[in-house]
């Protein structure tokens, strides 16, 4: 996939589809944007399940926090990472150890790392990378999760 470019209907669709989702790196602090978008993504209707391995059992925005993926016990189908691009391909490492696996692998903003989305891409795993879903979704218009 070109991830310089990603249509405005394939990312549609992927939010639209989507209904768990695992923010990696969120943080307890209000003010940090992980805490605001997982936040953000809740009130809109999805399941957000909060990762951070120093908060596991905490409460982040009000979300159910794990310290890592494995650890969460229903299917995830998008892991949204707030981690910096060279933790990435980790991230990839452990949503491809899941079963099932999760559908998409959204990178935030500034977190890109090529070789990390060709490796989830070669094993079925969508990848948006640079982009937010909290930027995306009014800018699209998207009222919830289908």
């Amino acid at each position: 996939m070109d991830h310089d470019h990603y249509d405005d209907d394939a990312i549609a669709g992927w939010l639209g589809r989507v209904r768990t989702i695992a923010v990696v790196g969120a943080s307890p602090n209000p003010a940090r944007p992980s805490h605001g978008v997982a936040r953000y993504l809740a009130a809109r209707g999805y399941r957000v399940i909060a990762i951070n391995p120093g908060q596991a059992g905490r409460d982040i925005a009000g979300l159910p926090t794990y310290a890592r993926l494995a650890d969460v016990p229903e299917p995830i189908d998008m892991v949204d990472v707030f981690r910096a691009p060279e933790y990435l391909s980790g991230v990839v490492d452990e949503a491809l150890a899941l079963s099932p696996r999760p559908k998409l692998i959204w990178g935030q903003l500034g977190v890109r790392d090529d070789a990390a989305a060709a490796k989830a891409e070669a094993a079925g795993v969508a990848v948006i990378m640079d982009r937010c879903p909290a930027i995306e979704i009014p800018r699209l218009g998207i009222s919830a999760p289908l």
